[in-house]
């Protein structure tokens, strides 16, 4: 677990163990931003399999696997088995798809409910399907379940999506198939008695301000509408605690999301849009489809990752595209090649560059730090230079090899051959991806610390700055902790709640229980120890443990070891 995913896997642990299935809490402080879900999920996972990192990730394994399906069936229904095998291939082995699955966010449970979702609503209005009725019903059992994955994106994704259909297809009274009064029904007997009962334990019920500030705080409807929906796409939400891409980035970004497919994007422009056909329909609805969610995002927020719903829809016009065939597939097929030929040299040439340079400890000793690019999913990507790429030979040779073998396959394959050698490529490039991230693991995450703090004699933790930099500790130890100046960002609202539990500590505070007779532990980053001398003197500071830049200090002497 990554001192981020185990936010998500901890808060699913708490409700199961206190067994409050309606409010998340995070060390005790209500944690009111996100819908239960993928939490519930998770807690289900940890009551069969016992709680474990694995099984907390079954729930987002499952949902792309499920949604890799789903598009290729999708597929397969509106052009044909070989257009739905390119979509599902493309959609199973995007860059995009494996960058933010690794990760526990619910996008890609949303990607799979609005996929189907959006199947249901065409099947629902196709005049030569059987059974209309229960593809209506489908259509509206996904959208109160994506109420309860992403709230109201979850609703107005899929519904504009259509509603732009139907008035650039001039279907105006089609809706009525879809039986809108019942399947209303429908999304609030899913949806709302969570959003009841949470709004019951966690009042006041009702504010209307639109101002957010320090010590303020108005329950849990307030917060979970106003300030993540309305303030949030206003980007006037508090605490920012996140940033923004470009605009420009965030449309340019899809073509390394979907690559290698991106490629054939230029093909999807030369297909017919005319809803005439199942094909025709499918197309046009996947580019509505698209077309509302990257517009939506353009006049909001936007992380890297927030497009993902509109990956099966890009997905299915790459598929429908690929399977055309002409001479712009064939056109996209040869930049494919001298693509690959470029990363198999570029990480050929890293590997060259490299394999002199000295490893010792872990690749966090390398890194360059940038704390300003963290508040974007993959900010971190910024700390790389040329002495960390020394700890990624082994997976660099594995990229180089698979991109060299994409390259050969789809230089000198035939169509077919081609996006077969492509997926191959990326499920090999995969494997070099996962190594790398397994030498990043003492960086990402604070496992190691964790588990040197159970080896250790009993004592009190307290940890330093922010819950979610070192929220791993919490998982692996299962301790609850206070926070040392750790009161902003995600937990700043919960703080002031009635009943919120004291868990903050100002330095004074620390160093008061530091100097006192009981033993406490704090974990920290190895730039903080400075700071934490000039509060105590380096006398009081006993090294447990240090792995990844991070380090536990305890203030009575301990067995120290280098992890």
């Amino acid at each position: 677990m990554d001192d981020v995913d185990a936010v998500q896997a901890q808060i699913a642990r708490n409700m199961l163990t206190s067994g409050d299935w309606v409010t998340a809490r995070l060390d005790g402080v209500l944690y009111l931003e996100k819908a239960p879900l993928i939490y519930w999920a998770m807690a289900i996972c940890y009551k069969i399999f016992g709680v474990h990192d694995w099984s907390a990730r079954i729930p987002v394994v499952v949902s792309a696997i499920g949604l890799a399906w789903l598009t290729a069936a999708f597929g397969m229904w509106a052009f044909g088995r070989l257009a739905g095998f390119y979509a599902g291939l493309a959609t199973s082995t995007c860059v995009g798809l494996f960058l933010f699955t690794r990760i526990q966010i619910p996008d890609v449970m949303v990607a799979a409910a609005m996929a189907l979702s959006m199947w249901a609503f065409l099947r629902t209005i196709d005049y030569d399907e059987p059974h209309p009725q229960w593809w209506a019903f489908l259509f509206w059992v996904s959208l109160g379940t994506s109420l309860l994955l992403k709230s109201l994106i979850g609703v107005v994704f899929p519904v504009a999506a259509c509603v732009v259909y139907l008035l650039v297809t001039r279907q105006y009274r089609v809706w009525k198939q879809l039986r809108p009064l019942t399947g209303l029904l429908i999304v609030i007997a899913i949806a709302a008695p969570w959003h009841i009962l949470a709004t019951l334990r966690n009042p006041p019920y009702f504010d209307l301000t639109l101002h957010s500030a320090p010590g303020e705080y108005h329950g849990f409807l307030w917060f979970f509408v106003m300030n993540e929906q309305v303030l949030r796409f206003l980007n006037l939400r508090y605490p920012r605690d996140y940033n923004t891409v470009p605009r420009v980035w965030f449309w340019l970004f899809h073509l390394i999301w979907l690559f290698p497919w991106s490629v054939y994007f230029p093909a999807v422009a030369r297909l017919s849009f005319r809803p005439t056909d199942r094909a025709g329909k499918t197309r046009l609805l996947a580019l509505c489809w698209t077309g509302f969610v990257l517009v939506f995002f353009t006049f909001s927020t936007t992380q890297e990752y927030y497009s993902m719903p509109c990956y099966p829809a890009l997905a299915l016009l790459l598929g429908s595209a690929m399977a055309a065939g002409g001479s712009w597939v064939r056109w996209g097929t040869r930049v494919l090649a001298l693509i690959l030929a470029g990363c198999a040299i570029a990480a050929g040439t890293l590997w060259f560059l490299t394999r002199g340079l000295a490893t010792p400890g872990d690749i966090s000793s390398a890194l360059s730090s940038n704390p300003g690019a963290y508040t974007l999913s993959l900010g971190h990507i910024e700390d790389l230079n040329l002495n960390s790429f020394a700890y990624l030979r082994a997976p660099l040779l594995a990229a180089a090899i698979a991109f060299l073998i994409g390259a050969i396959g789809t230089a000198f394959a035939t169509s077919r051959r081609a996006f077969l050698a492509a997926g191959v490529m990326m499920v090999l490039f995969f494997q070099a991806a996962r190594m790398a991230l397994v030498v990043f693991d003492p960086y990402l995450s604070s496992r190691p610390l964790a588990e040197a703090l159970l080896r250790a004699p009993e004592g009190k933790l307290i940890v330093d700055h922010h819950y979610y930099t070192f929220s791993s500790v919490f998982f692996y130890t299962n301790r609850d902790a206070w926070l040392l100046n750790g009161r902003f960002n995600n937990l700043v609202y919960g703080s002031y709640a009635p009943g919120a539990p004291d868990i903050f500590l100002n330095d004074a505070q620390w160093r008061e229980l530091w100097l006192g007779p009981e033993r406490f532990y704090i974990v920290a980053s190895l730039p903080a120890r400075a700071r934490l001398e000039k509060l105590v003197g380096a006398d009081r500071l006993n090294t447990l443990a240090e792995s990844g830049g991070k380090l536990i200090l305890c203030n009575q002497p301990v067995q120290s070891s280098r992890l």
